[in-house]
């Protein structure tokens, strides 16, 4: 993918939002940065001198070393590349941003001589996965809540015994068919929900929960 593709899909992601650029000159050591990947770091334009040091200070503690080898395998190689990672900005925000980039070659000897390319913060972003996928779990554990409940019931109706006995006879069966809980729990409402009236309930619950039960839970499945 060059550079340039990579561009086009963060502005996608991001809904076109600025996006900071950078070069760094190898055979200088200098890099130059655009007003927005200063704000990125929580600088104003020309406030700080920007330096490979600088810029791998600004790292989240757990990314640093991560993107200090892409940032020198770059060096080497000058093949585009890319990172989704953290930095802390001068004012101590946590943020997120992919940075993609390339080197650029002297034609005469076919060194690396600069790095160059684009930065954009996808905090905003990450976060709205990380509240969408926290919501789903949270819908799923719910979901899977209510499952065991409903198993519990069942087992208690069926079998004559209180809530903890269900509960417990339910355990023991995960643990000796090796199944999750909720799993179990699920094919348990499943099958004996869907028996008719006159069916021999004991019968069809014992043979759910016994540790041979791979027939009735794969019927169940």
């Amino acid at each position: 993918m060059t550079i340039d593709r990579a561009h086009e899909r963060i502005r996608a992601l991001e809904g076109h939002r600025a996006t900071g650029q950078y070069r760094y000159d190898l055979v200088r050591e200098t890099w130059w940065w655009s007003s927005d990947m200063y704000a990125l770091h929580g600088f104003a334009p020309g406030e700080v001198v920007p330096t490979t040091a600088l810029v791998l200070a600004h790292k989240h503690p757990d990314d640093h070393d991560r993107v200090a080898q892409v940032l020198a395998a770059a060096k080497v190689s000058g093949a585009p590349f890319s990172s989704v990672h953290r930095i802390m900005t001068a004012r101590g925000r946590e943020r997120t941003v992919v940075v993609t980039g390339q080197g650029r070659k002297d034609p005469a000897t076919g060194k690396v001589v600069e790095l160059l390319g684009f930065a954009v913060d996808v905090t905003a972003y990450v976060e709205q996965r990380t509240a969408e996928r926290a919501n789903q779990q949270v819908r799923a554990a719910t979901s899977h809540r209510a499952a065991i409940e409903q198993a519990k019931g069942m087992i208690g109706l069926v079998e004559r015994v209180d809530e903890d006995a269900a509960f417990a006879r339910l355990r023991k069966a995960s643990n000796d068919l090796n199944v999750p809980v909720r799993e179990l729990a699920g094919r348990v409402v499943a099958v004996l929900g869907a028996l008719p009236s006159d069916a021999d309930l004991r019968a069809e619950l014992a043979a759910l929960l016994a540790p041979h039960a791979a027939g009735p839970l794969t019927r169940a499945s």
